[in-house]
Parts: C-alpha cells; structure tokens; sequence
C-alpha cells in the first residue's frame, strides 16, 4: 500500500492518535515539569521552618495610603511584608463581617489595588462552588491578606452552580475565565479549589511567562508530596493567553473525580507547554475537610472521556463552552457568579 492512499484511509487517523497518545505518556514517565527560575527557585529552596510560622495578617499596617493625587511608583519586585510561613487553622469559621473588617481597602466585587504604589501584576482568582460556605469564609479570611502582602492587583470570583444537576469544577472554571475576561485584561488566573489555603506568601499568586504553572504542589491531606506525577489539581496559574491555547476545561467532567485535571496535563503538552511546578518546599496548602462522596457513581465515565482527549480538546473546551447566566452580584469580598450549566 502506498503511503499516500495510507494517509487518506481511516488507519492514518488511529496511528496519529495512538502516537499522541504514546509521546503524551512518554513526556509524563519522564517527568519533564519545569520549576519557575530566579526569584521563585531561591524561594522554593530556602529552608522554611514550618514550626515558626506568622499571622497572616501581621505587617499590613506598614502599606500607607499615597497623597490624593500623588503619582504612585511601581510596587517593588519583592514585597517588604513577606514573611514565609503562614500560621494556618480552621478551629473557628471566621464570618464573612469580621474578614470585611480587617480588609478595610477591599473594594465592591472583592477587587483591590495596592494604595502605596502600582501594581506589576493584575490576578484574577477564580474560584468553583456547588457549596460549602463554610470553606469559602476561610478561605476568604486568608486569601485576601495574602494576595495584599504580595501586592497584588486582584479580584476575586466565585463561580456558583445552581440547580440539581451534578456537579462540573470543569466546567464552572470556564465560565470564570469566561466572566473574568470580560471585566478586566488580567495578567494571571489562578484556577482555585475553594478548600485550600497556601501557607506561604513567598509562594506568589502570578503567572510564569512561558507555561502554566502549579502552585500547589505540596497538600497536607498528600503529606505535602504529589499524588502523582501528572496531578494538576487544586491551585494552578496560567496567562489568559496560555489557557486559550489549550481551549481552557473540557465541559464532560460531572461529579467529584480529578479527570479534569488530567485532562488539562495533556493538553498542555498537546499545546506544545510543559507545568511550571512550585518546589515542594515553597507550594504547600492546608485543606479543609469535608466529604467529596457526592458525584463518585456518576463520574466513572469521566475515565472514558480522558482517553478521548488527544483526539477532542481541540473542539470541545472554551471555545464549545455553553451556560446560562442567572446573576451576577458585586459582594463586599467576592464577585458573586450564578450560572445554570444544563445538564450532563
């Protein structure tokens, strides 16, 4: 048979899949993730002593107001206020009045600007929720101070689905990306589980130029390693321009089960990029327990659906994506997202 009639026969197609396939697997075996240079590698190799740690909320008085009118310089690459090691517990859920309290300088919609000086970076933090208020307020009460001692330019989102239908993390952070995009040019998006608190401010909420990067390499219910080599999961950053080139999400991922993240691993060495990993030392996060039991039966065809995505993540993703917007309000810590998904 001649290499041009093999070309045009169904067979092509399986063999361009399968080689995909096979380097996608190659690239994973030898674990060719990449850790973020300069600034972020010195940090990441320092050795953080975890048994001293500060309030997460210590120094920000330092921050003054500029002059009305006064033309503000750029913030300094490196913060005066970081100190490591963030003190960390979730014995008592803070509310929602206290933590308005204590970030007096956040404004409508949980947007804030440094008053001191201008910002390098604008993020965007995106953050999915079927439920769970509780998780939300505690991690509200650590992220906004966070993000400020980095000196950050920043909003927050937090993406509701509404109905009964099954739960789509996927899904939910498309519309984020989506809904974000809209309102502001944003440098960064941090793709944010609702139930992880970093625990060091030199771990910093921007993106790496050239490929996206996990940040949260090292969760305590993980004990502080990764679950496995290809795992994208739960805090990650990437440039809009990075999340578009790989068509963001796949839209098929209902219940509670990672194959989104997977999913995404491969699309970004199908997109050509490799993961910027945080060193463990540096990506460490606390989660807050609870029960992800809901979604696990409806989910197993999710594994079906990874296997399809050499084949499908250039169609299907943030250029097929589809909701329906039901609200959106301007909350004193959070824009409040509402969408209708429709059903899986």
């Amino acid at each position: 048979m001649s290499f041009p009639r093999m070309r045009d026969g169904p067979w092509f197609l399986v063999f361009l899949v399968l080689f995909q396939l096979a380097f996608i697997v190659l690239l994973y075996e030898r674990g060719l993730s990449v850790t973020v240079f300069g600034f972020l590698k010195q940090a990441g190799s320092f050795p953080w002593d975890y048994s001293r740690s500060y309030d997460v909320y210590a120094n920000l008085s330092f921050f003054t107001p500029g002059k009305d009118g006064e033309q503000l310089p750029y913030c300094k690459p490196k913060s005066p206020v970081l100190v490591g090691p963030l003190n960390i517990n979730f014995v008592k859920i803070p509310s929602l009045t206290r933590t308005i309290k204590k970030n007096p300088y956040v404004r409508l919609g949980g947007r804030y600007s440094p008053l001191h000086c201008q910002a390098r970076y604008k993020s965007a933090i995106i953050i999915p929720l079927e439920s769970g208020e509780r998780r939300l307020h505690h991690l509200l009460y650590y992220l906004h101070p966070f993000l400020q001692r980095q000196q950050l330019q920043y909003g927050i989102y937090v993406i509701h689905q509404a109905g009964n239908s099954t739960y789509n993390r996927a899904k939910l952070l498309n519309v984020g990306v989506w809904e974000a995009l809209k309102e502001e040019e944003w440098d960064c998006l941090l793709l944010h589980d609702v139930d992880l608190v970093p625990e060091n401010d030199y771990n910093l909420y921007i993106c790496d130029d050239y490929y996206p990067k996990h940040m949260s390499s090292a969760i305590d219910t993980f004990q502080y390693r990764l679950p496995y080599r290809r795992y994208f999961g739960g805090v990650s950053a990437v440039t809009p321009e990075q999340y578009l080139k790989m068509n963001g999400f796949p839209n098929s991922y209902w219940g509670w089960w990672t194959g989104e993240d997977d999913d995404i691993a491969t699309r970004i060495y199908l997109a050509g990029m490799r993961i910027a990993r945080i060193p463990v030392t540096l990506g460490r996060y606390k989660m807050i327990k609870y029960n992800v039991a809901k979604g696990i039966r409806e989910n197993r065809k999710s594994r079906y659906v990874l296997v399809r995505t050499a084949v499908t993540w250039r169609y299907y993703g943030m250029n097929s994506l589809f909701y329906n917007l039901l609200s959106k309000e301007l909350l004193p810590l959070y824009t409040n997202i509402t969408v209708d998904l429709g059903r899986n």
